[in-house]
């Protein structure tokens, strides 16, 4: 683990350790564009899962109550995956709980659908897009599919006092390369808790690996 990494962990636990969860930028009530696009992969409620850079998000919770029972969630902070835990209650033993930078990630096995709601904007180095990219193919199944959200090139500039990467189509087309198919692009305009607009893109792809 490099310097960065660490430093990349310890901003993230103290944010989960400092701040309420729905006190964080990105809280939302209802992951609904999330759900969306799930809907839209048509991947089966048996498929395995797996949400990565998740904090304390309620998709999983959403997930299991839609009867999706293959679900593994991931995120640097093991703080957020605590709160996730608590709040599941009984319920957080039906989930794979992995404590890990997406960056550093091996996966254990394959997935059908990767989801990514606002981990990748956070990588703003091309060494760092490159090992998401590597994690990315090794946890997808051929022909698995990716759900990416990141900001907008007309969302913000920061977030959570940290740089990150704008994207629209072309610019994710160009980071994940010929193995990767763009199937659904569309925008969300997410009203944070404090009352502001921030835009994001999103992307489905077709990994052909």
């Amino acid at each position: 683990m490099t310097a960065s990494d660490i430093n990349r962990k310890t901003h993230w636990e103290r944010v989960y350790s400092e701040k309420s969860v729905d006190q964080v930028s990105w809280f939302q009530h209802e992951p609904r564009r999330s759900l969306e696009l799930i809907e839209s992969s048509s991947t089966a409620k048996d498929a395995p899962i797996i949400d990565v850079g998740a904090g304390a998000s309620v998709l999983v919770d959403q997930l299991l109550l839609n009867g999706y029972t293959d679900l593994s969630v991931l995120d640097i902070s093991k703080n957020a995956l605590d709160i996730s835990r608590r709040r599941l209650g009984k319920r957080a033993t039906e989930v794979a709980w992995l404590a890990d930078d997406v960056t550093a990630f091996q996966p254990g096995r394959s997935f059908a659908l990767w989801h990514d709601r606002a981990v990748f904007h956070f990588l703003t180095e091309p060494s760092q897009q490159s090992a998401y990219r590597s994690t990315l193919m090794q946890a997808l199944a051929s022909g698995g599919q990716a759900i990416i959200g990141t900001f907008a090139v007309d969302g913000p500039l920061r977030c959570s006092g940290l740089e990150i990467a704008q994207y629209d189509a072309s610019r994710m087309q160009a980071v994940m390369g010929a193995d990767f198919t763009l199937l659904q692009e569309s925008r969300e305009s997410h009203v944070t808790p404090f009352g502001s607009i921030q835009n994001f893109a999103w992307f489905r792809l077709r990994y052909h690996g």
